[in-house]
């Protein structure tokens, strides 16, 4: 190794040590604060730009916007993924998704019936909190697996599942809204399913299920009454009431509810009462129920009388997408990601950088906003430190504790690098205070498709959007475009400069430091 490679690599560690004692100098404070109730609320698919207190026009959201208005809104907050299900993974564990399945990473949405890919052994959030003496539930869209075992065996007990991994309740959709299984699960057993009428795999004859746009086809047969409870207009209300009831049945002790919405991941499937009431079509129908939802928590956690001792956190698990009912709303005049380039399943900032609130009152300035960089792979190290489990060495990794952006306005960033997975491996994202790494060309997305087709990515969907950047020209990669990226978001927030010709020495040190943060297993001692 180098002089200069060895230089980076006690530069880094250095940043990283004095990152962990700074979270841990704020460890005894969050002890000494009476634990709250925990509500974190993580919708799908949500972009930058989606939210009136982030600027929507085409679309309201005053429940959302209240929390704004009653708390700290972050600017430079991400989701690890860029894609769903990684993004989940690392919400529950602290640990980047890269690193995941040995090493192998999770990139991509889990397939139906793949089995549970969170090592059960593994430190969760849920387990913090169960351990600390909360109450604990997961209610709505679940994405991570079921069982030991693929395919899954839907007709049995769905172990190991959420119960296994530090939830006492579960409630929701298996995997996604637009696939089957088109039916709901409840703890560890599918709702409503029958001995005498099991689910089969591309059996026949296949089970009707509600039609609806932007929405794969059944391909169960069985489970007959099953699948009569799911409904795709009703979905959010469902998981709404489950929610509300159950913050209502919590009296003896604490409660931590993680709420994975399926808002607004399609398809855009709104209850009627929320058809037409946007000027963004079925995207912004989609997103006023997704606020909806919102206040129907909030008004829960105020006629029970704890919303004063709740720390309520809302966020997305990555930007927004250019499906089908995403254009539409694009050529209604909505930028579901802002100003911001690229869309979900990308390594540009459109991909990952979210909306993130939070409110907690008495403790977190009301109205306040806060450009620390923070991801949700730091929710279980803040919900540690918050309710004053000591994590180990081997517990969460790549998490945070950010206590101290939430109530106070630290002068330094707590962390001043992140990781970010897109779709592509090969274009993980490195951002290093203003700057931005990227190891390939493109986004690391989806690349290719059409105006109207469901995949529209990369080039073409830029294309589409009338997003400049310099690597791009009407919808292909220039012949001389780098094979690297770099940008400086604090000069270029909508990164339409790949500036790796101007700044050579900078793009080999960050290179560099990827290198040294894939091949090292870092942790919490380091």
């Amino acid at each position: 190794m180098s002089n200069n490679q060895v230089s980076i690599l006690l530069k880094q560690v250095l940043v990283l040590c004095l990152m962990i004692c700074f979270g841990q100098s704020y460890h005894v404070l969050a002890q000494d604060i009476t634990k709250p109730n925990v509500v974190i609320i993580f919708a799908d698919d949500l972009g930058y730009g989606d939210l009136g207190c982030y600027g929507a026009t085409k679309q309201k959201t005053p429940n959302i916007d209240r929390l704004a208005d009653e708390g700290r809104r972050f600017t430079d907050a991400h989701s690890a993924s860029a894609v769903c299900t990684p993004s989940r993974y690392a919400l529950l564990t602290g640990e980047y998704p890269f690193r995941a399945n040995e090493g192998k990473g999770v990139w991509g949405p889990l397939p139906r019936s793949a089995k549970l890919i969170v090592d059960i052994e593994k430190l969760t959030v849920g387990k913090v909190m169960q351990q600390q003496g909360y109450a604990t539930a997961v209610i709505g869209k679940w994405h991570l697996g079921f069982g030991d075992k693929s395919p899954t065996d839907w007709n049995g007990e769905l172990k190991p599942g959420p119960l296994q991994l530090g939830f006492d309740y579960y409630f929701g959709v298996p995997f996604v809204n637009s696939g089957p299984p088109f039916v709901y699960v409840e703890n560890d057993h599918v709702v409503g399913l029958e001995a005498n009428d099991p689910l089969v795999q591309d059996g026949t004859p296949i089970s009707e299920t509600q039609l609806y746009t932007d929405k794969s086809p059944n391909s169960f047969s069985g489970g007959t009454k099953a699948h009569a409870l799911y409904k795709d207009d009703e979905i959010g209300t469902t998981l709404a009431g489950k929610a509300v009831d159950w913050i209502k049945g919590q009296k003896d002790k604490p409660f931590f509810l993680y709420l994975a919405t399926t808002n607004i991941h399609h398809p855009f499937s709104p209850h009627p009462k929320f058809k037409g009431t946007s000027e963004s079509g079925r995207y912004g129908d989609f997103v006023h129920e997704l606020d909806w939802i919102v206040g129907e928590v909030m008004k829960a956690l105020k006629d029970t009388g704890v919303a004063d001792n709740t720390l309520v956190i809302f966020t997305s698990d990555n930007g927004g997408m250019l499906n089908v009912g995403g254009q539409e709303a694009w050529q209604l005049g909505h930028k579901m990601n802002g100003e911001l380039l690229g869309f979900k399943f990308d390594g540009w900032e459109g991909g990952h950088r979210v909306p993130f609130i939070a409110r907690w009152p008495g403790n977190i300035t009301p109205k306040s906003t806060s450009n620390q960089l923070i991801s949700n792979v730091d929710l279980l190290a803040t919900m540690a430190a918050l309710t004053g489990y000591e994590l180990e060495a081997k517990d969460a990794p790549d998490s945070y504790n950010m206590i101290p952006a939430f109530i106070q306005n630290p002068s330094k960033p707590i962390r001043d690098h992140l990781l970010v997975s897109p779709f592509k491996s090969k274009n993980l994202v490195l951002r290093v205070g203003d700057w931005v790494y990227m190891g390939a060309k493109g986004g690391g997305g989806w690349n290719g498709g059409k105006p109207g087709s469901h995949i529209l990515g990369g080039p073409a969907a830029l294309h589409f959007a009338g997003e400049q950047n310099s690597d791009v020209e009407d919808g292909n990669f220039r012949t001389n475009a780098p094979e690297e990226q770099l940008y400086n978001l604090k000069s270029d927030i909508s990164q339409s400069t790949n500036m790796m010709a101007q700044e050579t020495q900078r793009a080999n040190m960050m290179r560099e430091m990827l290198r040294i943060i894939k091949q090292t297993n870092y942790t919490r001692n380091q």
